[in-house]
C-alpha cells in the first residue's frame, strides 16, 4: 500500500514539464516552415506566374537545358511548342519550361 501512494504521488508531481516537452519540437517547426517550406511556395508561385504569363516569341529554357523560342501555346492540352533551330520544334509540356530569359537587345 506505501508503494502505491508513493508510486501515485512521483507520477503527478511530473505533469507540469511534459507541456514543456513539446516546445522544442513546436519551435522547430517554425524554423523548419521559415527556413524550407516557406521560401519553396514562394519559388513555386513565382514559376506558375512565369508561366501563365508566357506569350510567343519569348525566349526560355527547359528544365533538361535546351535553350529555345516559343512558337505556340496550346493551353488545353498545357502544350508549348518551341523552336530549339531552324527546322527544329518540338512540343513539351508547359511545365517542363525551368525559366524565361530576359532579352538583351
Amino acid at each position: 500500500m506505501n508503494n502505491l501512494v508513493l508510486a501515485m504521488s512521483s507520477s503527478g508531481g511530473g505533469g507540469g514539464g511534459g507541456a514543456l516537452g513539446f516546445l522544442p519540437f513546436v519551435l522547430m517547426f517554425v524554423i523548419l516552415y521559415l527556413l524550407l517550406i516557406r521560401p519553396q511556395q514562394k519559388k513555386h508561385r513565382e514559376h506558375q506566374q512565369m508561366l501563365q504569363t508566357l506569350k510567343k516569341g519569348d525566349q526560355v529554357v527547359t528544365t533538361g537545358g535546351l535553350y529555345a523560342k516559343v512558337l505556340n501555346i496550346k493551353e488545353k492540352e498545357n502544350i508549348v511548342v518551341l523552336r530549339l533551330a531552324e527546322n527544329v520544334k518540338v512540343e513539351i509540356q508547359k511545365g517542363a519550361i525551368a525559366a524565361k530569359i530576359a532579352k538583351s537587345e
